[in-house]
């Protein structure tokens, strides 16, 4: 396994390679069923998080999803 970087909500995050959006998230305790990902400027649906794999220097948004009533 190789370090890379990815750019996460402006910051740069040291990960592994190969990682998939899926493992990046529970890396850091995000629950992937409670945010919303957008990757390299396209959203990315729950189902896909455990397929899609992040490359170096590839970028995320990443919005915890909040329930209010």
């Amino acid at each position: 396994m190789n370090d890379h970087f990815v750019i996460a909500n402006g910051q740069k995050i040291a990960t592994q390679s190969p990682c998939t959006i899926e493992e990046f998230l529970r890396a850091r305790k995000l629950p992937p069923r409670c945010v919303v990902v957008e990757h390299n400027g396209q959203a990315v649906a729950p189902s896909e998080f455990g397929q899609r794999p992040l490359a170096d220097g590839d970028r995320l948004e990443i919005v915890n999803i909040v329930a209010g009533g």
